[in-house]
Formats: C-alpha cells, structure tokens, sequence
C-alpha cells in the first residue's frame, strides 16, 4: 500500500478497518506495535509501520454539534469535505480549510496541517477536546478547559500517544466569501509590503515558479462581510486574471474552487480545490517550512537566491501565513509564521539533492519543516527548534511506555 503521491511504500504487514471505538481499543491492545492511518496524504513516513496498520476511514461520521458551547464532535477519519457539508446545512463554520478538503480531520491536526491567513491558525488550533485510545486499549479524554498541558502537548500528536478516533471542533456561523485572483506582482513589492499583503485579506496564497522577478499568482479570500481587500495588487503592477486560474500554469481550472469575485459559502473558496474533484495519485512531491513571521522576508530572499537551483525540479511554490498557537509540537507554537511550500515534480534523487540547500538557507531563520512533508533535516536541528520538546517526550512515556506507537519517523526526528 502506498501514499497518495505514490512515493512512499507502506511496511505494515497488517491493516485493520475498524467501525466502533470496542473495535478500536480491542486492537490496539492486541497489537505489539500499531500505527493510526487517515487518507495518506503525508509525504513522508511518519505514519508509516512494520507491524500494524489501523485506518480510520469508516470512523468518519459526524457525532454532534453542542450549539450552546459552539463546537462539533467528529470521528478522526471523517474528511474535511464530509464535514464541511454537514456543518453548512447546520448554518456553520470552521475557522479556516487546507488547500484540499480530502484530507481527514485526524490526520490534519496530528500534523499541524493549515491553510492560510493573518488570523487563522493551524487546523488544530480549533480543537477543544479530543477522545484518544493509548497503548493498554484504554480511552483518554483530553479537553481545553480541563487537561491544561497535557491537552496542549496531545493535539499535534504525531501520531504518538494512540490512535485519536473523536475530535470536538470550535466552529462559528456560516459565513459567505469570495475570491480574487491577480497575476504578475513583482517580487520586489511582495517584500516590501509582506505584512500589508497577508493582513489585507480573509486568506491570501502567493504561487510562484521562482523564474522571474515576479509571484505568479495572488490568491485573495475575503469574507463577504468585512468588504474588500484592503492592498491592491493592480496598484503595485499586478494584472487581474481575466478567466478562472489553476495554480500552476497550464492547467484547467475546473478543479479549483471558483474565483472572479463570485460570492460563495465558506466551504466552496477557502480551498484551492473543489470537493467534486477526487485527487488521483499525484504526480508531485512536496516540502514545506515554517518561518517565524519577524525573518519571512530574509527567508524569502534567501530562497530567491537558490531559484537556479530550485525551478527546474518545481511545479509551483506557495507562501502563506499562519497565526500563532499554543499547541507545543506545531511549528507555529507561540510565533506566527510564513509556509514556504514546494510541490516539486516527481523527481526524489535530484529533489534530495536541493533539499539540503533550501534547508542551510533557511537554517539561520529558524525555520521548522512540515511534519507530513519531505525534509531531510537532521534530528538534532528538529528538536533544537521546539521548546516544549521534552515535555512531549514525557507525554509519549505516559500515554504509550511500551512504544507501541513509536516508529521509524518518531525515533529519527524525536529522539
């Protein structure tokens, strides 16, 4: 069994489809090792296993909404899609979607998976409460307002502690959006403005191919409700894109969620790609890093550097921003951050070689990769850039001090 792009071959020797929370904790405590799976979409191994394997695909429905305390309890393996068209009818919303809504709700919070905009953070950053079945098949619940730390440790998980099966959601009343999409703004105007730019939205996406002096395309989703952009690309040299636009050049836009100003339900923009639209294996890799907010523009200018270096392998490249959190293992902990992120063709050996060069421009700004993506980072650089590492490590001896839910990646990265 492989990942979604293809790259990466699964070692479990066992693959276990649960449909209860009984069936849930009766494996896992049969097992000897086990790791959760969602919809595969990482690039990377974390959730990958020698011994057991459990999906979470048919723990995928909607359990409850609590409209007094705002939020919805969902299955872990229910896809963002799923959930988004229920919470519509209910005349709800989340606070912010990934580019695609085919990932799964567990899957996307044990990674820190997010989307873009000033005041938006990672998906998790909307997670109130979370049920979690540990090693010895037990259930923990972990909530905000009652497991202090160890909630904080537990929501980016990594996949570490157990196997997440229900999440609690804060959601907020359905809103209405549109999107404008602009091409050609000149490189120079995007670091000198970074901070009017992202503020001047709901959400804003940069897509560039890093062979010009210019970003290719700037995305802008605005709320219906709070007017307009607030920085105009047209005033700075940017060109409005007269037709639907796909992020990287050439490619029909039919997929993509609908732009030219067309108001629409939360769902349908903050996406870059429609629910209708089934990803098929994908022909691309991917890498991200998160840079502190204060160095994004250095950051940036030191990847323009490398644009030699970095084009010919690239499909697109995508800059957003992301607000700060409290939850110890995303890399946006306690510092609002830029993503810096690569879809790469599907090219491993000459992708390995310019990942090291990225990741030395980027090292003097802190920057943290994304979990689910492809990095080459040693451990010692990872754990030197998260404070509260230590106290996940004791989180992990609590939850799991067999290391049933230890791996390859884990052992690498966290140890």
């Amino acid at each position: 069994m492989h990942n979604w792009a293809g790259n990466h071959q699964y070692g479990a020797i066992r693959v276990h489809e649960p449909d209860s929370l009984d069936s849930v904790r009766q494996i896992v405590s049969g097992c000897r090792q086990i790791k959760a799976m969602g919809t595969r979409h990482s690039f990377n191994d974390i959730a990958d296993t020698t011994a057991d394997h459990l999906s979470l695909s048919r723990l995928n429905q909607l359990v409850r909404i609590d409209r007094d305390q705002s939020t919805v309890t969902v299955q872990a393996g229910a896809t963002y899609g799923q959930l988004c068209r229920e919470l519509h009818r209910q005349g709800l919303a989340l606070h912010n979607l990934a580019s695609l809504p085919h990932i799964s709700v567990g899957g996307a919070c044990a990674t820190a998976t997010h989307g873009s905009g000033d005041r938006n953070g990672v998906l998790a950053s909307a997670v109130e409460a979370m049920q979690l079945v540990i090693g010895s098949g037990d259930v923990v619940e972990l909530s905000r307002k009652e497991s202090g730390g160890e909630f904080a440790g537990a929501v980016v998980g990594l996949g570490a502690l157990g196997v997440v099966t229900e999440l609690t959601l804060k959601v907020s009343p359905a809103f209405r959006m549109r999107q404008d999409v602009f091409e050609n703004l000149p490189f120079a105007v995007v670091i000198d403005r970074l901070d009017e730019i992202f503020l001047s939205a709901y959400s804003v996406s940069l897509f560039t191919d890093w062979k010009t002096t210019n970003v290719n395309q700037v995305w802008m989703k605005q709320r219906v409700d709070e007017g307009a952009p607030k920085f105009d690309p047209m005033a700075h040299g940017a060109t409005p894109a007269l037709t639907h636009l796909h992020p990287l050049s050439g490619m029909p836009a039919e997929n993509c969620t609908q732009q030219m100003s067309v108001e629409g339900d939360w769902h349908e923009r903050l996406p870059h790609f429609r629910m209708e639209f089934t990803p098929s294996a994908g022909e691309e890799l991917q890498s991200e890093y998160l840079v502190p907010r204060p160095h994004a523009a250095a950051a940036l200018q030191a990847i323009h550097a490398l644009r030699e270096q970095i084009a010919p392998l690239l499909h697109v490249s995508e800059i957003r921003s992301i607000a700060a959190d409290d939850l110890w293992m995303s890399p946006c902990y306690r510092q609002a951050c830029i993503g810096i992120h690569f879809t790469w063709k599907k090219d491993w050996p000459r992708v390995r070689d310019v990942l090291p060069l990225i990741e030395q421009q980027l090292s003097p700004f802190h920057a943290r990769p994304h979990w689910g993506k492809l990095f080459l980072m040693s451990g010692e650089q990872i754990q030197s850039l998260y404070p509260r590492l230590n106290d996940f490590r004791e989180l992990m001896r609590k939850f799991d001090p067999l290391g049933k839910f230890r791996n390859a990646f884990l052992d690498r990265c966290l140890f």
